[in-house]
């Protein structure tokens, strides 16, 4: 479970940023808390803003430090520039580092991992356990000077840091290396944590993916459960059929599992050239939907997916995600989730969240969203409700939570939002219609 991202120095966001997953103690919808420390961690978090404020930059700031971590030892080979992106609209920010550090628990320990770095090198990095609440250093570093605790495991670190250059993470050497402790925490990063995107940060032939074993079952039950008109699903790869309702065998050859990632990728694609990929692509998809025969009877007839509309692929896109964090854990980071989307649609998926019932694995989605229908604290808490705004002057964007501002109970959060009362609102004229 996440508790707290916080990021500096990135893209649109020049100063420290926090978003906290920790409950602030409000008396509204408890049950939905998940259990940590005595106000819990928060299921949900929903970003709004106008268009170009910033908002999208959290998620990709989570994103590429995810992707860093996961990759590290992979695109840094010994002149590789660390891929950090700065605040640009100033003249001295490009010179600071950027920072990450990602706060969560992990098979009920708690870790703090944080890096920063600027393009030529990593400045700073350091991770902590606290298995029994007591925070404790596993290494922490400034530049190329390493720091590790007293134990029998120091020479073991020390022989890795001989083997980190100044471009690299140790946390990632260290997992190939085979230390365990940094093992146990890098399995967060690469099993829990889902993205409904990637971005060009990092060259998408270097990313690494989890597997997953229900792909193409949760892609057939959230369209089934979406009322789209479809009634079944097929599916073949290089001529071979699969079930839909068995779970994948672990060892499938290299050229369907390459197969299923290259279908997995076209269905989040959302430029024009999505439909062809679709069509193109080694796995092949018929969706079954009910119509009249010329007796005038009732019958199933099959659709091509590249035939299905843009929001029908979109739910599909995101199904997976949402199905493999509801059953095991994690975070799912999901940019415009209302994007193609029905609005019901939207707060169904939500709602999966909210719902100890359909949330026995104690998921987390943080998703972006222009879509104000859920400023309702019938959907969301207050302090699962965050705004991003820029500053007309300086172009920093600013990330702030609902309880951070003057609320009374019984005011009409949407209202006020759209008047601009909270800010992160366009500032445009509308003409009005006589």
């Amino acid at each position: 479970m996440l508790v707290r991202f916080q990021f500096e120095n990135y893209r649109s966001f020049r100063d420290v940023s926090i978003l906290s997953m920790e409950a602030k103690g409000n008396a509204e919808y408890k049950s939905c808390l998940l259990p940590y420390k005595k106000k819990g961690l928060l299921p949900a978090a929903a970003l709004f803003g106008k268009n170009g404020g910033g908002k999208s930059n959290v998620i990709r700031a989570f994103w590429f430090g995810v992707q860093f971590i996961r990759n590290a030892q992979k695109t840094q080979h010994e002149k590789a520039e660390v891929p950090v992106c700065a605040f640009a609209l100033n003249d001295y920010s490009e010179q600071d580092p950027t920072g990450f550090e990602y706060e969560y628990i992990q098979d009920g320990v708690k870790y703090i991992y944080g890096f920063s770095a600027t393009k030529k090198e990593i400045k700073k990095e350091y991770l902590y356990a606290a298995p029994k609440g007591q925070k404790s250093e596993i290494f922490s570093r400034e530049g190329q000077v390493f720091s590790f605790p007293v134990n029998g495991e120091k020479k073991m670190k020390e022989m890795i840091a001989e083997a980190v250059a100044p471009n690299q993470l140790f946390f990632s050497i260290a997992c190939v290396m085979n230390y365990r402790p940094c093992i146990l925490a890098m399995n967060w990063f690469r099993e829990y944590v889902h993205f409904s995107k990637d971005y060009t940060d990092i060259p998408r032939q270097l990313l690494e993916h989890a597997e997953d074993v229900n792909l193409l079952k949760s892609i057939v039950t959230y369209a089934k459960q979406a009322d789209v008109g479809i009634e079944e699903m097929s599916f073949e790869i290089k001529n071979e059929e699969i079930s839909a309702y068995d779970s994948m065998p672990g060892n499938l050859p290299e050229g369907m599992v390459m197969a299923l990632k290259q279908f997995a990728a076209a269905l989040k694609d959302s430029s024009e050239s999505a439909e062809f990929n679709l069509k193109v692509g080694e796995v092949k998809t018929s969706s079954m939907h009910r119509g009249v025969n010329k007796a005038g009877e009732e019958e199933l007839f099959p659709l091509e997916l590249s035939d299905e509309s843009d929001g029908t692929r979109r739910l599909m896109s995101l199904a997976p995600g949402i199905e493999q964090v509801l059953q095991q854990g994690g975070v799912l980071m999901v940019d415009e989730i209302d994007r193609e989307l029905h609005p019901l649609l939207a707060e169904f998926i939500i709602s999966q969240f909210q719902s100890p019932e359909t949330n026995p694995g104690r998921a987390q989605i943080i998703f972006t969203t222009h879509d104000t229908e859920l400023l309702n604290m019938e959907i969301l808490r207050k302090d699962q409700v965050y705004f991003v705004d820029k500053n007309k002057k300086s172009g920093v964007s600013e990330l702030f939570n609902l309880t951070e501002l003057p609320v009374r109970t019984n005011d009409n959060i949407r209202k006020a939002y759209l008047v601009g009362k909270y800010g992160a609102v366009p500032d445009v004229d509308t003409v009005e219609v006589e």
